[in-house]
């Protein structure tokens, strides 16, 4: 086992690349139903909604665990709770090849994948990550969940041809094998929890030194933060529920598209290969995106940042309107990029802007709870597409629903002001900086 007091400096970038590992995975495990979604409507022949159905049931159960997972991320720290997600997520995609009827797939693709993989992904690893960095907080997320990216861009074409070759069951087989032998010993190996339990400090800091005067200089309200910040008072505020509303608009956009991309490109006319590629390049720029993003929200805020995202996302959709009428190979660039290079910038700042409204001990609790929101949007997105497309024989009106969204949530972060409580490091006013 590493010994974190021998890295006082670098400590915190060993758990980024831990991170950085189990994303890349873990996310795309999840998200590889764009892959498996068209194969499996072909063998059954399932309405559309039904089908998508098992990615909405995922996120509705991963809403139950997620009040627990904050309160387990807070008692017990990620080595416990991370590799519970990985052997729950195993589980499922070793069952979901024996699936027949609707409701198998909704238990294993469904229940156990997509519930189980919320405690390696975006959520899960939100609840810590952000207590390892302050003036560096965006730009170590942004690197951690690019991994995303470059996990898509590896596993997505690889997953393509096992499929085409050999079928969606031994993709679902081949994954199992990745996680209990890449993320399973890689995530019980490292005793990652808060750095001050570590006798460590943020930014890599000697304990007592810089991080105390960060943490004092970039205070902007004084009598907020000084509140001992528990589940119950912060649910009393305006603020939690303008976060509440913000992260399940965003995440009805992310995964609405997500969900249905392989599919919708497949009905106008795009091939098997370039649908693929498609959802590879969206993980790609999303190493830029998400990247990028976090750097800049640690220089103009968070809320711009989030901003620049939620826009990425409706010229995501405005694009997808528009190539029925024009399918062209630009205008499927177009799509990808903006949801990968702008829209999944929202993930670097997703974690840190409720850890600076409500920074304290019970974080994890408030932030899990937050995201009840989140995945009410992220199970909502993909079964109201189905649902719309059923009815009304198009996606039309479900990515104008989606535009709809995006304007809704980045209202919903301004109006929650993460700037008003605590500045960040390009927003410090010269007085305080002068002051270290």
């Amino acid at each position: 086992m590493i010994d974190a007091r021998r890295l006082p400096f670098f400590y915190g970038w060993v758990v980024v690349a831990v991170a950085f590992v189990t994303m890349g995975i873990g996310v795309n495990t999840r998200t590889a139903f764009s892959l498996l979604f068209p194969p499996i409507l072909a063998e059954f022949g399932w309405d559309r909604a039904v089908t998508a159905g098992a990615f909405s049931v995922g996120f509705l159960v991963a809403t139950a665990y997620v009040p627990f997972l904050g309160l387990a991320m807070d008692r017990y720290g990620p080595r416990i709770v991370i590799p519970i997600g990985i052997v729950i997520t195993s589980l499922g995609l070793a069952l979901a090849p024996l699936t027949t009827r609707p409701w198998h797939l909704h238990v294993t693709l469904g229940a156990l994948v997509g519930g189980g993989s919320i405690f390696m992904t975006y959520i899960g690893h939100s609840l810590f990550l952000p207590h390892w960095f302050v003036r560096r907080r965006g730009l170590a997320v942004g690197i951690a969940f690019s991994g995303v990216g470059i996990g898509s861009m590896l596993l997505f074409p690889w997953l393509g041809r096992l499929i085409a070759a050999s079928g969606w069951r031994a993709a679902c087989w081949a994954l199992v094998v990745l996680l209990l032998v890449v993320l399973l010993p890689l995530n019980v190996t490292l005793p990652r929890r808060r750095p001050e339990d570590l006798g460590l400090a943020p930014d890599g800091d000697a304990t007592g030194g810089a991080t105390g005067r960060s943490a004092v200089d970039n205070v902007v309200d004084h009598a907020w933060a000084s509140v001992d910040w528990t589940l119950g008072r912060a649910a009393r505020t305006a603020r939690f529920w303008w976060l509440f509303v913000g992260f399940f608009a965003a995440l009805l956009a992310w995964y609405m598209v997500q969900a249905h991309q392989t599919k919708y490109l497949l009905d106008i006319g795009f091939d098997r290969e370039r649908a693929a590629w498609a959802l590879g390049i969206v993980g790609l720029t999303g190493i830029v995106g998400q990247i990028v993003l976090g750097w800049l929200s640690d220089r103009v805020g968070r809320e711009w940042a989030w901003t620049l995202g939620g826009i990425g996302f409706a010229i995501c959709y405005a694009s997808l309107l528009l190539l029925p009428a024009h399918p062209s190979v630009g205008l499927l660039y177009v799509m990808v990029t903006s949801q990968g290079l702008l829209g999944y910038g929202l993930a670097s700042v997703f974690g840190a802007i409720p850890a600076e409204i409500f920074h304290g001990r019970h974080h994890g609790t408030i932030f899990g709870t937050l995201t009840l929101g989140a995945n009410a949007g992220a199970a909502f997105g993909p079964w109201v597409a189905g649902s719309i497309y059923d009815r009304a024989g198009s996606y039309a009106p479900a990515w104008l629903l989606a535009i709809g969204a995006c304007a809704l949530s980045i209202t919903a972060i301004w109006v929650a002001a993460p700037r008003r409580v605590r500045a960040v490091a390009g927003r410090i006013k010269p007085a305080a900086a002068a002051a270290r």
